[in-house]
C-alpha cells in the first residue's frame, strides 16, 4: 500500500542558506564528531575486558538485540507510518531512521540512565557495524513492500569505515588504556565524560537551531508523533527483548530507541537527491525520537544509584 502522496521531484534547488547557517552546520558537524569520539572514548576508559566478554558471550542477549534492532524496530517504523498515513517524504524518513541501528546517542543514553555503560557502548558499536551492511537491503525491502521510494544503494565500505573511525577506534583506545594503564584511565575518565556531556548539549541545541524551520513546518502533522512513538516503543521493545538484570535490559532499550543518522543522510543524498522534504522530515523525526528517549533515561537515572566502576 502506498503511504501518502508521492514525494515531489527535486526540480529546484533549495534556497541558499547563507554564510551564517553554513558556518553553523560546519561547527555542528565538528562538535558532533567530537561528541561521538569523546562518548566512545569515555565508555572505553570505563570498560574492562571481562565485562566486554560478558556481553559478547551472552548469545541470547546478542540474538535478541539483533532481532530487536534489525527486524522489530524497522517493522515498527513501517507499521506506524502506514497506520498514520504519513506523506511519502515523512514515511521515507521514518523508514530510513527505523532501519539504521547503532546510533551513538545509544551509548550516551546508557550514561544518562546510569545503566550498563560498557554493555551499551559495545552493543551500539556492534549494531552500527552490522547496520552499515543491512541498512540498504532493509530500506529497499520496506519501501518496496509499501510501494514508496526508489532503490537505495550505498557504499557499504565507506559506512563501515566511518563507524570504525568515529566509534570503534576511540572505544578500543580507551579500553587499551584502561587495561594497561588503569590509573591513567581513571584520571582521564572524568574529563572525557565532561567533554561528552558538554558536546552532547551543544549538539542538541545545534540540531534544534539548525532545523527549527523543518520541525515547525511539521507541527500539527503526525510525523513528529510518529518519531516520538517509534522511539518510545523501541525503548520498551529493547528492554523486553533482552536478558540479564534490569539495568542491562533498560540499557538495551536505550540503544534500540535512538538510531544512526549517518546511513539515513547518505541515502537521502544518493537516492533522493537531498530533497528538502525528506531531509526536514528526517531531522524532525530524529529530534522527536530524542524527546521520547531522553526523559525515559533521565527518569531511570533518578531511580537508581550511579553504577560502580568495574
Amino acid at each position: 500500500m502506498a503511504a501518502g502522496t508521492p514525494v515531489p521531484p527535486a526540480t529546484t534547488a533549495p534556497p541558499p542558506e547563507g554564510k551564517p547557517m553554513e558556518t553553523l552546520h560546519l561547527v555542528l558537524n565538528a562538535v558532533t564528531v567530537i561528541f561521538i569520539a569523546a562518548t566512545m572514548f569515555a565508555a572505553g576508559l570505563g570498560a574492562t575486558v571481562p565485562a566486554l566478554r560478558g556481553v559478547f558471550t551472552d548469545v541470547p542477549l546478542l540474538l535478541l538485540a539483533l532481532i530487536t534492532n534489525m527486524v522489530v524496530v524497522p517493522l515498527l517504523g513501517w507499521g506506524i507510518g502506514a497506520l498514520f498515513g504519513l506523506p511519502s517524504a515523512a514515511f521515507i524518513a521514518l523508514i530510513l531512521v527505523a532501519s539504521s541501528p547503532g546510533g551513538p546517542f545509544g551509548a550516551k543514553l546508557a550514561m544518562v540512565q546510569s545503566g550498563d555503560i560498557v554493555g551499551g557502548a559495545a552493543m551500539q558499536v556492534l549494531l552500527a557495524s552490522i547496520g552499515s551492511i543491512t541498512f540498504a537491503p532493509t530500506v529497499n525491502g520496506l519501501l518496496t513492500a509499501a510501494d514508496v521510494g526508489t532503490n537505495v544503494s550505498l557504499d557499504v565500505g565507506a559506512l563501515v569505515r566511518t563507524v570504525a573511525v568515529l566509534q570503534l577506534v576511540p572505544f578500543a583506545v580507551g579500553l587499551l588504556i584502561r587495561r594497561y594503564a588503569e590509573p591513567t584511565a581513571r584520571s582521564w575518565h572524568p574529563p572525557a565524560a565532561a567533554v561528552s556531556n558538554v558536546t552532547f548539549l551543544i549538539v542538541l541545541a545545534g540540531m534544534l537551531l539548525g532545523n527549527w524551520q523543518s520541525v515547525a513546518a511539521l507541527l500539527g502533522s503526525l510525523a513528529l508523533l510518529a518519531g516520538f512513538l517509534l522511539s518510545a516503543i523501541a525503548f520498551a521493545a529493547g528492554t523486553l527483548l533482552a536478558t540479564g538484570p534490569l539495568v542491562r535490559r533498560t540499557t538495551m532499550g536505550g540503544v534500540a530507541s535512538v538510531r544512526n543518522a549517518g546511513p539515513a543522510l547518505a541515502a537521502i543524498g544518493i537516492a533522493f537527491n537531498d530533497q528538502p522534504a525528506v531531509l526536514g522530515a528526517l531531522a524532525a523525526i530524529l529530534l522527536s525520537g530524542l524527546a521520547a528517549a531522553l526523559p525515559i533515561a533521565t527518569l531511570l537515572s533518578c531511580r537508581r544509584k550511579p553504577p560502580q566502576r568495574q
